[in-house]
């Protein structure tokens, strides 16, 4: 039986990429009405581009100060703004009021032992190029990493201000002193700035908007999507505490048996504090989650969620 050889590809963005900056204002709003008050019920979403920044979504909250003028100018600059915002549905509340989750939804958590993170490989490698050379040019900028049995094959750069040979240079040095860069750098084809070089970037290039990056925010595209995006919301919405616990939960299981690969599926109903599915899948093996609060509450308190440090988490990837 011949040998399957199996390709990996996953990308990873700036901190200053249209929809990463609308990920930042997002949750750097919602960390400033959890300073205040870490009961908040916050889900905001940012539209932004071409100068204007659209801001809008529902707040409960007793702050007082949250300045979203500033927060927007901070992370964006001197933009226009138009601002949207409005209380939490009544309809909505009742459900939250009493424990319940936000919404439904299917949230998917993963772990692998590839990596010291316990993330996919070719995520991995995509998000640390990434971050190698945002220390350089901290613009708008992507990379994208493709890897042939583990070993990297082709990598693909864009970021603003970056000449093509100092990039590429870049990318070589990375790859010589990257540990978990199995192949050398003369065995990796590099596309660098592959569409020539580009100084317009951001606001000033293209529209950005909360929730666009979600491969980028969880594992890359090797693992399934369950719900929906994590920026903006408060810990109520399943979305993303679901998420996190999910994560956590994988990350147990790997390290108590010894596994491979770990998925974990958690699903919820509106209003119902009880997921409606529990499932584990250990490396290939389906059982049921046990010996977890899964609770919205329970996630919020087992995760100590109402703390007001969600705006880093928006920048890479929130594992």
């Amino acid at each position: 039986m011949s040998k399957v050889t199996i390709f990996r590809t996953a990308e990873s963005v700036s901190p200053k990429h249209p929809d990463k900056l609308c990920d930042q204002i997002s949750d750097a709003i919602l960390d400033a009405h959890l300073r205040e008050d870490p009961y908040a019920r916050v889900a905001v979403d940012v539209a932004g581009g071409h100068r204007t920044i659209f801001v809008t979504g529902e707040v409960s909250s007793s702050a007082l100060s949250v300045d979203i003028p500033a927060i927007v100018k901070r992370l964006a600059g001197d933009v226009e703004l138009v601002e949207r915002i409005s209380a939490q549905s009544p309809e909505i509340a009742q459900g939250v009021d009493t424990g319940g989750a936000g919404d439904q939804g299917i949230m998917v958590g993963y772990a692998t032992n590839e990596t010291p993170e316990l993330l996919p490989l070719e995520y991995v490698l995509a998000r640390k190029l990434n971050q190698y050379l945002y220390k350089k040019w901290s613009f708008d900028g992507k990379t994208q990493v493709t890897t042939v049995d583990g070993a990297i094959s082709v990598v693909v750069a864009s970021f603003q201000h970056a000449p093509h040979d100092e990039l590429k240079q870049e990318i070589i040095d990375w790859v010589a002193q990257e540990p978990l860069a199995v192949a050398t750098p003369d065995a990796i084809t590099i596309h660098a700035n592959p569409a020539g070089d580009w100084d317009i970037g951001g606001f000033d290039a293209d529209a950005g908007l909360t929730g666009r990056k979600l491969a980028v925010d969880n594992y890359g595209p090797r693992v399934p999507l369950g719900g929906g995006a994590f920026s903006g919301k408060d810990a109520s919405k399943v979305d993303r505490s679901g998420a996190y616990m999910a994560r956590k939960i994988a990350v147990d299981y790997l390290k108590e048996r010894g596994a491979k690969e770990v998925y974990v599926y958690l699903a919820y109903a509106i209003g119902y504090p009880e997921p409606v599915e529990t499932t584990v899948i250990i490396d290939g093996v389906q059982e049921r989650v046990v010996g977890y609060d899964l609770t919205p509450n329970g996630i919020i308190n087992t995760l100590n969620l109402r703390q007001p440090n969600f705006e880093a988490r928006a920048q890479y990837g929130h594992y």
